[in-house]
């Protein structure tokens, strides 16, 4: 009997290192599907990675072109600023010499002086540049009040010009140089 008994407890542990090689391999199989997968879906989440860096970096490029092309087009239209700014003293300097020269209008100085404003007039229209207006209320923005003198006019009311103002299409070359209208001072007798 001893001899039934070892055969079977023979069998038994090669049954169970039998049963133990197909547990074992059941689980290595489904444990390599498992690491197929991961490397798959750590290269789709790669190439999602690279596909926003992709996105953003020709958001930029396209942000990048714009912004240039708007900076070209911006020193190009303000291109002579510079040179328009100096030349503004020159001009209000050939004003005081046309008022000058405007006590003889018949005269050939003041004719040839008159030809000369209206070129630079034009000049300065062809260049994008405009007077700024001095009619009505004063505008921080576009006027620099000098003085104040007490006015029979609403206060703030721009009473006089003491130098002109420009504008190159919608940028402030200079400032208007104005006296404004004070509220007059009730203390005084008018």
């Amino acid at each position: 009997m001893k001899q039934d008994d070892s055969q079977p407890q023979d069998e038994t542990p090669e049954s169970t290192e039998e049963i133990d090689a197909t547990t074992a391999n059941p689980e290595s199989q489904e444990a390599e599907p498992a690491a197929e997968l991961d490397p798959w879906e750590q290269l789709e989440a790669e190439a999602a990675k690279w596909k926003e860096v992709s996105l953003r970096t020709a958001a930029e490029m396209d942000n990048l072109r714009k912004r240039t092309a708007r900076e070209r087009e911006e020193a190009i239209r303000y291109a002579n600023q510079r040179l328009l700014e100096d030349l503004l003293p020159v001009i209000d300097n050939f004003e005081m010499g046309m008022l000058a020269a405007a006590q003889d209008t018949s005269s050939m100085i003041y004719i040839g002086m008159e030809m000369v404003r209206k070129q630079l007039n034009d000049f300065l229209t062809n260049q994008g540049v405009e007077e700024i207006s001095t009619v009505g209320q004063f505008d921080p923005n576009l006027h620099d009040a000098v003085s104040q003198e007490p006015s029979d006019q609403p206060e703030g009311e721009i009473i006089r010009v003491t130098r002109r103002g420009f504008k190159i299409r919608d940028r402030l070359l200079r400032p208007a140089s104005v006296v404004v209208a004070a509220a007059a001072d009730p203390e005084q007798p008018a």
